[in-house]
């Protein structure tokens, strides 16, 4: 399986339940991708009902409108099915019937349910227009017209005095289902309900209206709407390699279908994965089935939270760092100074190497290291990118965000604050961007810098600017120059790109090289003195 794309959480199935656990997940700032296979349940139905503030609005409009929400929240909607899906590393593995190779911290299973239809000739293309079976969702409109119950079950009874709320002209057609006792058959009586013996043969159908329903004996009985039970079993196509327990769905001890058990959240007993919506309760309808998503989608983001707290607790106990330690961190507090004495200290402006090295690159994921005030990190987003960007002072990364609300892209961009040489973010990325990440003090570059290789998914690029030779703030005897703090890089000359390169260690069967140079670049300083840069790029693409 060839991975290109990776995810916090991979939504399988993009109806009413998909798109509602993936809208809350993006809300939370999760990178969630759903796959569509574009076969709702309820596509025939001319309308959604009993879902406020939507009622009646079609099937697929309703799946348009909930795919621009979650896209609008940075979420991925594509249109394909899972050919397979299975656990790998702390993770999934999902490859799509097209060959696209994706990874997932968690996933929302929402598939659904395939409704069985009763084996009646004609009756089955009738679905969801006049063969109906939710008098909930359908009863509205069929209200006060001719209604025919077909039994094939012991519930036909009871279906036929629930519909005769909706309408007092109501027929039950006995077909294959059990003979009424005599005490149903006096509640059917009393409430006015027609039965009638025989098995049903077909559908009569009038310029793609139903009329009526045929009998043995060549008898017809006008009806203007079918009403039975199917037996709902679950879409799992793809997803064996997950190994999720599929068990009878049962009502007062019939199996009416199958269904995969969750708690009440949609946790499953595979972990790591969650159900929502038909796929676990075939009966729900669609609103009830987007609130269950909904809170499968809030309950996702508490097990990352949980799981990226643990990590942290774990590195911060590696690093022999406290709370106080971390609180109290020196170098945080001295990049905050500095910020502190200004109120701007960087231009605003993205960086021209970024632009240039990334300009035609599609935009994905990407981590920008040693942030600053945002500069880059607001154009990436303005160019579609999700961002997650990262800083040591929190002055900066104040800055940062009040730029990207002012951008408009506040939505797109997540701002974390870490130390990079005790900490670094999670994840895996499109493009991780380190633009002249130097720092005062003890900073393990190299060390960092391998570790943005790391969160480099397949495929996609890490991108590193620096100073080359001596600090471009140092005077050639050697005294500190235009800024007070540089003077702690006295005597500390910069690596070109072939000592970048040599550092990071990367194999070259899982690297490609794509830029390595050097390039002077001319600057003015604040007191009126001009210096040149000698800056270096090293651009590489993982395999």
């Amino acid at each position: 399986m060839t991975t290109t794309n990776e995810y916090d959480v991979i939504v399988i199935g993009g109806g009413a339940a998909g798109l509602s656990g993936a809208l809350t997940l993006g809300r939370a700032r999760r990178s969630v991708l759903v796959v569509d296979a574009g076969q709702p349940r309820n596509a025939p139905a001319d309308g959604v009902h009993a879902f406020l503030t939507r009622d009646g609005l079609p099937p697929a409009e309703l799946v348009a409108l909930g795919r621009a929400e979650v896209e609008s929240y940075g979420g991925r909607v594509v249109t394909g099915t899972v050919a397979d899906a299975r656990p790998a590393g702390d993770g999934f593995a999902v490859r799509l019937a097209d060959g696209t190779g994706l990874r997932a911290r968690r996933l929302l299973v929402a598939t659904g349910v395939t409704d069985e239809i009763p084996p009646v000739p004609g009756l089955a293309e009738r679905w969801g227009r006049d063969l109906l079976h939710c008098p909930y969702c359908h009863g509205h409109e069929v209200r006060d017209r001719a209604i025919g119950i077909l039994s094939t079950g012991p519930f036909a009874v009871e279906q036929a005095l629930l519909w005769r709320n909706w309408s007092e002209r109501i027929t039950l057609f006995l077909h294959t289902g059990p003979e009424p006792s005599d005490a149903q058959y006096e509640q059917l009586a009393a409430r006015g309900v027609a039965v009638v013996d025989g098995t049903v043969t077909g559908v009569r159908v009038t310029g793609d209206v139903l009329t009526g329903v045929e009998l043995d004996g060549d008898r017809t009985i006008p009806v203007d709407a079918v009403v039975t039970t199917t037996r709902m079993d679950v879409r799992l196509d793809g997803l064996d390699g997950l190994g999720l327990p599929v068990a009878d769905l049962e009502r007062d001890g019939v199996v009416i279908g199958t269904h995969v058990p969750a708690d009440p959240t949609g946790r499953t007993a595979v972990p790591g994965v969650w159900v929502a919506g038909n796929v676990t309760a075939p009966t729900l309808q669609v609103v009830n089935a987007a609130a269950a998503a909904n809170l499968a989608g809030a309950m996702i983001t508490f097990d990352l939270i949980a799981e990226e707290t643990a990590r942290a607790v774990d590195a911060a106990g590696r690093h022999g760092l406290g709370h106080d330690a971390v609180m109290t961190d020196e170098l945080a507090e001295t990049w905050n100074d500095r910020y502190r004495e200004n109120e701007a200290i960087w231009s605003g402006e993205p960086n021209a190497a970024l632009v240039k090295e990334v300009s035609d690159l599609t935009p994905g994921r990407a981590l920008d290291l040693g942030c600053g005030e945002g500069g880059d990190a607001v154009w990436l987003a303005r160019q579609g990118w999700t961002v997650a960007a990262v800083d040591i002072s929190s002055v900066a990364l104040e800055r940062a965000a009040a730029a990207a609300a002012t951008n408009g892209v506040a939505d797109r961009i997540t701002f974390e604050q870490h130390n990079l040489g005790v900490s670094f973010p999670d994840g895996r990325y499109d493009l991780v961007s380190a633009q002249f990440l130097h720092s005062w003090g003890d900073m393990p570059r190299d060390e960092i810098l391998r570790k943005a290789a790391a969160a480099v998914a397949p495929g996609g690029v890490l991108l590193i600017e620096g100073h080359s030779g001596a600090p471009h703030w140092q005077e050639a005897d050697g005294s500190a120059g235009h800024d007070p703090h540089e003077h702690q890089h006295r005597g500390h000359d910069l690596p070109g790109p072939g000592e970048v390169l040599a550092s990071l260690g990367l194999p070259e069967t899982e690297w490609e090289t794509l830029v390595v140079d050097e390039h002077e670049r001319v600057r003015t300083l604040p007191d009126g003195r001009i210096i040149n840069h000698v800056d270096n790029t090293v651009k590489l693409r993982r395999r």
